[in-house]
Protein backbone atom coordinates (compact mmCIF):
# COMPACT_ATOMS: atom_id res chain seq x y z
CA UNK A 1 0.00 0.00 0.00
CA UNK A 2 1.43 3.93 -0.95
CA UNK A 3 0.41 5.67 1.69
CA UNK A 4 0.88 9.69 0.43
CA UNK A 5 1.13 13.16 2.22
CA UNK A 6 0.89 15.71 0.14
CA UNK A 7 2.43 18.24 1.97
CA UNK A 8 3.23 20.93 -1.12
CA UNK A 9 0.72 22.73 -3.00
CA UNK A 10 1.49 20.78 -6.38
CA UNK A 11 -1.55 18.34 -7.00
CA UNK A 12 -0.33 15.09 -8.14
CA UNK A 13 -1.58 11.58 -10.16
CA UNK A 14 -1.63 9.36 -7.21
CA UNK A 15 -2.78 6.09 -9.42
CA UNK A 16 -0.02 6.60 -11.76
CA UNK A 17 2.45 6.55 -8.80
CA UNK A 18 0.10 3.64 -7.36
CA UNK A 19 0.89 1.97 -10.53
CA UNK A 20 4.72 2.47 -10.56
CA UNK A 21 5.06 1.29 -6.80
CA UNK A 22 2.68 -2.06 -7.24
CA UNK A 23 5.22 -2.89 -10.58
CA UNK A 24 8.11 -2.25 -8.53
CA UNK A 25 6.57 -4.15 -5.84
CA UNK A 26 5.87 -7.36 -7.67
CA UNK A 27 9.64 -7.11 -9.41
CA UNK A 28 11.97 -6.54 -6.09
CA UNK A 29 9.60 -8.27 -3.37
CA UNK A 30 7.66 -10.78 -5.16
CA UNK A 31 8.80 -13.74 -2.37
CA UNK A 32 6.77 -11.14 0.36
CA UNK A 33 4.19 -12.53 2.21
CA UNK A 34 2.71 -9.48 4.16
CA UNK A 35 1.51 -6.45 3.47
CA UNK A 36 4.02 -3.62 2.74
CA UNK A 37 3.47 0.06 2.81
CA UNK A 38 5.27 2.71 1.33
CA UNK A 39 5.04 6.58 2.43
CA UNK A 40 5.20 9.20 -0.12
CA UNK A 41 6.36 12.72 0.98
CA UNK A 42 5.73 15.66 -1.27
CA UNK A 43 7.16 18.56 0.20
CA UNK A 44 8.38 22.35 -0.89
CA UNK A 45 12.16 22.89 -1.10
CA UNK A 46 12.14 24.45 2.37
CA UNK A 47 10.93 21.07 4.20
CA UNK A 48 13.57 19.12 1.84
CA UNK A 49 16.96 21.47 2.82
CA UNK A 50 16.01 20.53 6.21
CA UNK A 51 15.71 16.66 5.96
CA UNK A 52 18.74 16.90 4.20
CA UNK A 53 20.52 18.79 6.62
CA UNK A 54 19.68 16.69 9.77
CA UNK A 55 19.81 13.34 8.01
CA UNK A 56 22.64 13.65 5.43
CA UNK A 57 24.17 16.58 7.01
CA UNK A 58 23.84 18.65 3.66
CA UNK A 59 22.56 22.64 4.22
CA UNK A 60 20.62 22.50 0.91
CA UNK A 61 17.40 21.10 -0.31
CA UNK A 62 17.29 18.13 -3.16
CA UNK A 63 15.46 16.55 -5.37
CA UNK A 64 14.15 12.95 -3.62
CA UNK A 65 15.05 11.36 -0.10
CA UNK A 66 15.01 7.64 0.57
CA UNK A 67 14.59 6.50 4.07
CA UNK A 68 14.87 2.44 4.03
CA UNK A 69 13.51 0.74 7.02
CA UNK A 70 14.69 -3.13 7.40
CA UNK A 71 12.03 -5.40 6.39
CA UNK A 72 11.37 -9.31 7.16
CA UNK A 73 9.54 -10.55 3.36
CA UNK A 74 8.45 -13.65 5.07
CA UNK A 75 6.55 -12.23 7.78
CA UNK A 76 2.65 -12.17 7.79
CA UNK A 77 2.46 -9.22 9.10
CA UNK A 78 1.88 -5.59 7.39
CA UNK A 79 5.37 -4.00 7.71
CA UNK A 80 6.59 -0.65 6.10
CA UNK A 81 9.27 -0.37 3.70
CA UNK A 82 10.30 3.26 4.54
CA UNK A 83 9.87 6.42 3.22
CA UNK A 84 10.28 8.45 0.17
CA UNK A 85 10.66 12.41 0.33
CA UNK A 86 10.06 14.22 -2.93
CA UNK A 87 10.92 17.75 -2.85
CA UNK A 88 7.94 19.42 -5.20
CA UNK A 89 9.63 22.94 -6.07
CA UNK A 90 13.03 21.40 -7.65
CA UNK A 91 10.61 18.82 -9.46
CA UNK A 92 8.23 21.64 -10.88
CA UNK A 93 11.79 23.47 -11.51
CA UNK A 94 13.70 20.66 -13.01
CA UNK A 95 10.56 19.41 -15.46
CA UNK A 96 10.29 23.38 -16.67
CA UNK A 97 14.04 23.49 -17.59
CA UNK A 98 13.92 20.18 -19.21
CA UNK A 99 10.92 20.51 -21.05
CA UNK A 100 8.93 17.63 -19.68
CA UNK A 101 5.68 17.79 -17.16
CA UNK A 102 6.08 18.04 -13.28
CA UNK A 103 4.50 14.61 -13.07
CA UNK A 104 7.00 12.93 -15.37
CA UNK A 105 9.33 14.42 -13.09
CA UNK A 106 7.93 12.98 -10.02
CA UNK A 107 7.21 9.55 -10.87
CA UNK A 108 11.30 9.75 -12.19
CA UNK A 109 12.20 10.81 -8.50
CA UNK A 110 9.52 8.38 -6.92
CA UNK A 111 11.14 5.23 -9.39
CA UNK A 112 14.74 6.60 -8.03
CA UNK A 113 14.11 7.16 -4.56
CA UNK A 114 11.90 3.78 -4.79
CA UNK A 115 15.05 1.89 -5.95
CA UNK A 116 17.35 3.21 -2.75
CA UNK A 117 13.82 1.43 -1.05
CA UNK A 118 14.64 -1.45 -2.26
CA UNK A 119 18.70 -1.58 -1.88
CA UNK A 120 20.45 -0.27 -4.50
CA UNK A 121 22.79 2.41 -4.44
CA UNK A 122 24.24 3.99 -7.80
CA UNK A 123 26.83 5.56 -5.46
CA UNK A 124 29.22 2.20 -4.85
CA UNK A 125 27.22 -0.16 -7.27
CA UNK A 126 28.54 -1.25 -10.77
CA UNK A 127 25.50 0.61 -12.76
CA UNK A 128 22.84 -1.84 -11.11
CA UNK A 129 20.30 1.06 -9.98
CA UNK A 130 20.94 2.87 -13.67
CA UNK A 131 19.97 -0.32 -15.37
CA UNK A 132 16.95 -0.74 -13.47
CA UNK A 133 16.33 2.74 -13.64
CA UNK A 134 16.54 2.92 -17.45
CA UNK A 135 14.02 -0.56 -18.12
CA UNK A 136 11.53 1.49 -15.72
CA UNK A 137 11.69 4.55 -17.38
CA UNK A 138 11.27 2.66 -20.88
CA UNK A 139 8.99 0.96 -18.99
CA UNK A 140 6.03 4.04 -18.24
CA UNK A 141 7.84 6.05 -21.41
CA UNK A 142 9.21 8.45 -19.36
CA UNK A 143 12.12 11.16 -20.14
CA UNK A 144 16.27 10.73 -19.13
CA UNK A 145 16.74 9.29 -16.02
CA UNK A 146 18.21 11.46 -12.71
CA UNK A 147 21.64 8.88 -12.72
CA UNK A 148 21.73 9.92 -16.85
CA UNK A 149 21.61 13.33 -16.27
CA UNK A 150 24.04 13.59 -13.45
CA UNK A 151 26.57 11.92 -15.93
CA UNK A 152 25.70 14.25 -19.00
CA UNK A 153 26.71 17.52 -16.67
Amino acid sequence: MLEIENLSKEKIDSKSLEQIYETMLARFCAQANGELRLELLLVDSKASKELNRTHRGKDTPTDVLSFPLEVNLHSQAPQTLGSVVINMDLAKEVAHKLGHSTESEVKLLFIHGLLHIFGFDHEVDNGEQRAQEEALIKEFDLPKSLIIRAQEE
